[in-house]
């Protein structure tokens, strides 16, 4: 027996979960985004509570 996961939302390579357009796990309005980690990055959500990653440094305002 194959091992696997189907997406109940697909249909023919389209979601229809959202609005029948191509099926891009992790897309905008997937079951599956923020529930996991995608390989591109793109698709994957922010952390919680505000924390920036690594390569993009916080910025302060000096105030005068």
């Amino acid at each position: 027996m194959g091992g696997g996961w189907g997406c109940p939302h697909e249909m023919s390579g389209a979601c229809s979960r959202v609005g029948n357009r191509p099926c891009d796990p992790g897309m905008k309005g997937c079951v599956l985004a923020g529930r996991f980690r995608f390989s591109n990055p793109d698709k994957n959500r922010p952390p919680a509570g505000g924390v920036q990653p690594a390569d993009e440094p916080a910025t302060q305002e000096s105030r005068s």
